[in-house]
């Protein structure tokens, strides 16, 4: 075993047990400040609008995973080489518009139901 495949082997059990303990130190400080203000932190928050945002999520996927597969087939491959980056890329893009999407319609309603 040289010596990069050893200090991978010891960072990434590392790294993962330092995330962990993060995120429930952050979890914890979160409801200490929730306690402070006299909230219960063992209710839910409201989450409005959750199916919205997974919805145009997956479906800006679903269109960046169509559009990469129409592009790959329609474009020969650059030196033999797959166009695997262009799935992530369009993956990623049509992710966020959808994201974006989702925060201008949560936005709008919110405005429209403000009291004036």
């Amino acid at each position: 075993m040289n010596s990069n495949e050893m200090l991978t082997a010891i960072l990434v059990p590392l790294a993962a047990m330092a995330l962990v303990f993060g995120i429930i130190y952050l979890f914890r400080k979160e409801n200490l400040a929730m306690i402070e203000k006299g909230m219960n932190p063992k209710i839910d928050r409201p989450a409005p609008y959750t199916n919205l945002k997974y919805g145009l999520l997956l479906t800006g996927g679903g269109m960046g995973l169509l559009l990469a597969y129409l592009i790959d087939v329609a474009v020969p491959a650059i030196n033999g080489e797959d166009n695997a980056s262009i799935y992530f890329a369009l993956i990623a893009i049509f992710g966020g518009i959808g994201l974006i999407a989702s925060y201008r319609i949560e936005k709008k309603e919110l405005l429209d139901k403000r009291p004036e």
